[in-house]
């Protein structure tokens, strides 16, 4: 497999790149993310995913080892090629998608286009532990609030308020305060119960 590509950058498009390494010249697909990052000087290197099928040798290319990372993740799910993969990053950046994996957010990779809710889902299911694991991200850092939340009101129940009338208490002062720390969450509520 090639793992990296040092060379002269030959051409420089939103979707891909012509790396000439030692006379010959490379042609690699990159995201929208790569490009941006790409910079304007002649000498470049890029880490790089071969794709091999019957028809088609492609090499995708990227700025960082992390993206190349996430990208082989994603396509290491069923529904989800190389081109929709690299879509998904050039819709948003990596680190957004290894959150919105982290905390479970169907809505930010459905948000991204063609990705349906059964991919969204199937991509959330299937990536989030190996995402925790490979990224160390913390599965609280990410939805961190959420966990603040869910304390919160599971309190909030225990002092004999409703469920639903505490989420949506909740939900404001959490809008407002995304770092809220549970204490000041449930104090901020029952002002507003």
């Amino acid at each position: 497999m090639i793992y990296s590509i040092k060379g002269r950058l030959v051409e420089k498009n939103p979707t891909n790149v012509v790396i000439d390494c030692n006379g010959v010249g490379y042609f690699i697909h990159i995201s929208l993310h790569t490009f941006s990052l790409i910079p304007s000087q002649e000498q470049l290197q890029l880490y790089t995913h071969l794709q091999v099928k019957e028809d088609s040798h492609t090499l995708f290319g990227f700025w960082e080892k992390s993206e190349r990372e996430i990208f082989r993740l994603l396509i290491s799910v069923s529904g989800v090629g190389a081109s929709t993969a690299r879509s998904m990053l050039s819709s948003l950046e990596p680190g957004q998608i290894t959150e919105a994996i982290a905390a479970g957010d169907v809505a930010t990779i459905q948000g991204i286009k063609g990705i349906g809710a059964k991919t969204a889902q199937r991509v959330i299911i299937d990536l989030k532990d190996k995402i925790v694991k490979v990224f160390g991200i913390d599965e609280v850092s990410a939805p961190q609030s959420n966990t603040s939340r869910e304390e919160a009101l599971s309190a909030l129940e225990t002092l004999g308020y409703t469920r639903k009338q505490s989420e949506k208490v909740v939900e404001r002062i959490v809008k407002e305060e995304p770092d809220a720390s549970v204490e000041s969450l449930i104090k901020q509520a029952l002002k507003k119960l």
